[in-house]
């Protein structure tokens, strides 16, 4: 049994280090790509405050398919290219937006969600998943925080590439 208890108190560098350090654990001697997404989006929900969703899209067959996820239903498929995670995939850079409805081409899943951070998760090379956080506040999103999901995508990758 894992129980991790983020500190609220916390500055961002250390909460998210200590994130990165509880996924690892988390995953720690598990194969199934599936199982560790669906443990990491239920971990980031935990740590991370003042979110409306958080989970994965996997690459399959050169666009983005939902995976684990915590919150509302969302989207099943997304084209790269597009929407705010199609974006992320296709470039490989982080995507931070502080006001969805001002991104060209943004995917209104939950019309909730006014900032979204996406970031890509690599393997092998490869985009292999993003990683998408959204909330209901404009501009919850900084640098911090794509600092620290960006080191958190580092750390899982070889646990999600299946």
């Amino acid at each position: 049994m894992f129980d991790f208890a983020p500190d609220a108190a916390l500055a961002k560098p250390e909460a998210y280090r200590q994130l990165s350090v509880a996924a690892a654990a988390l995953t720690e001697g598990e194969s199934d790509a599936v199982a560790n997404m669906a443990n990491l989006a239920a971990l980031i929900w935990q740590y991370v405050p003042g979110l409306n969703w958080a989970g994965f899209y996997r690459v399959v067959d050169g666009g983005l398919v939902l995976g684990p996820f915590v919150g509302k239903p969302a989207c099943i498929r997304i084209a790269f290219g597009s929407g705010v995670c199609g974006t992320a995939g296709a470039s490989g850079q982080t995507q931070l937006v502080a006001d969805v409805h001002a991104f060209q081409g943004h995917i209104a899943c939950d019309g909730d969600s006014a900032s979204e951070l996406v970031v890509p998760v690599h393997a092998g090379g490869r985009v292999i998943a993003v990683i998408d956080l959204d909330s209901p506040t404009i501009a919850r999103f900084d640098a911090e925080d794509a600092a620290g999901i960006e080191a958190l995508a580092v750390a899982i990758g070889a646990a999600i590439a299946g």
